[in-house]
Formats: structure tokens, sequence, C-alpha cells
């Protein structure tokens, strides 16, 4: 996140200090703050957010990288919003050393995340969950949250792979604007360690996908959906 074209403050939080993180932050100068509650990927996110003195929360993946243009990207759209909830952007892929910029995956989500790009429909709870309905086309690691606009506990630790899945769910129900910035502006990194990797191996993820189609269709009919959706999981190994 450093070298952004508009200036913005970096945090660090983790549940693991050790001294790597500690030296790395030492040498840009940034706070260490460290979560002595719950761990796991829910609790480590639910502490980030809670150390955030910021209006405009960006929750960072360690191994994710943002274009310059990101931060200012969002201010800008969060700016315009009327009542934004949480502002997010397209993204390519980062597989080793190579820049994804489309494949089938992307493709699909921004196919998924089109009625999102008439800013007509930000507000629009009925979009959004219909968007949402079809699978989670939002990267994670993409979002800006607004955080008074938040609940005080948005991640649920009973999920592993599809908690961002389900904590957008909860935000779609809320009055206000999900913007949506169809530019990439910033890089998800893929690679064979990641928690998401591991719980698709495990199928994992196949019962947190019908977990969430539940939310939003009758369970025969979910059954169906989640039958197609979890072709795409396979986007995410690394080949």
């Amino acid at each position: 996140m450093k070298g952004q074209s508009t200036p913005v403050r970096i945090a660090v939080a983790t549940s693991t200090p050790n001294e790597h993180i500690r030296s790395l932050a030492d040498r840009f100068g940034l706070p260490v703050y460290v979560n002595e509650g719950e761990s796991g990927i829910a609790g480590d996110w639910t502490y980030a957010l809670s150390v955030a003195d910021t209006p405009l929360v960006t929750i960072i993946h360690q191994d994710d990288l943002y274009l310059e243009e990101y931060a200012s990207s969002v201010i800008e759209a969060a700016s315009k919003a009327k009542d934004p909830i949480i502002i997010f952007t397209d993204y390519a892929e980062k597989r080793g050393d190579a820049e994804v910029k489309t494949n089938k995956l992307l493709k699909i989500k921004r196919f998924l995340l089109w009625p999102l790009k008439i800013k007509g429909f930000h507000g629009s709870r009925w979009v959004r969950r219909r968007v949402l309905s079809m699978g989670s086309p939002i990267c994670c690691p993409s979002v800006t949250y607004v955080k008074a606009r938040l609940p005080e506990k948005l991640f649920d630790s009973s999920y592993k792979v599809s908690l961002d899945w389900n904590a957008w769910e909860i935000l779609s129900r809320q009055k206000g604007s999900f913007v949506y910035i169809p530019k990439i502006r910033m890089l998800h990194r893929i690679h064979e360690n990641s928690e998401t990797t591991h719980q698709i191996e495990n199928s994992g993820r196949t019962t947190e996908d019908l977990r969430m189609f539940r939310k939003f269709w009758p369970g025969f009919i979910a059954g169906i959906i989640e039958h197609f959706y979890r072709s795409s999981e396979t986007s995410n190994k690394m080949v």
C-alpha cells in the first residue's frame, strides 16, 4: 500500500507477532497492533477493523499488491457516492511472476458484477442480493469499508473461506450503497499455500458455498447452482 498516489495511513495488525513483522514495521514507521483475542481469519479481520481510526478502512492481505491509483480511486468514489457501505474495485491475479488480467473465473465475476457498473443500482438491495445470489464476485482485499456503517462483528468465525461472502450478504440487507469501481486497481495473489486453496482441496469450500446459496435460494435450487459453481474453484489452483 506504500507508493499510493494519495497518501494513506497504514498500520499492522497481527495475532502472530515476530521479529520479521516488527523489523518491517520499524523500517516503514508503522504501528503494530497485536490481537490477543479471538484468532483465525475472522478474529484477525475483526481486530484489524477495531484498531483502525480512519473513516475508510481497507484490510490489506500480506501478499496482495495495490496499484498506485487504488486509494485515490476509492476516496473519489466514496466522496461521490450516496451513503456508501463498501467501495470495491476490479482486480487482476498475481500467479508467480505473471499478472493475469483475464481468465474464466475473472470473466464470470465481472459478468456477475455488471449490474453494479450502473451507479443507479448501487443503492438497490434487490440488485445487490441478486448479484450475490449467484456467487461471490467481490474480491475481498479490493474492498474498502465505511467503518461507521459496519456491525460490531461482521465476520463469522464458523466460515473458513466464505466469511467474506457472508459479510457481503449481511451488508447487502442494509440501506446504503455498494460502490463498484470497474477498473483494475489491485492484484490478488493466487498460491498453493493459501487458505482458499487448502479448503478447496479438503472440500471445505463446497460445504460453505452451499450454506451461502441457501441464504438466497430454496435448498434444491441452491444445490443445483452450487454444482455448477463448484467448477470455478479450479481457477484458484496453481497449474
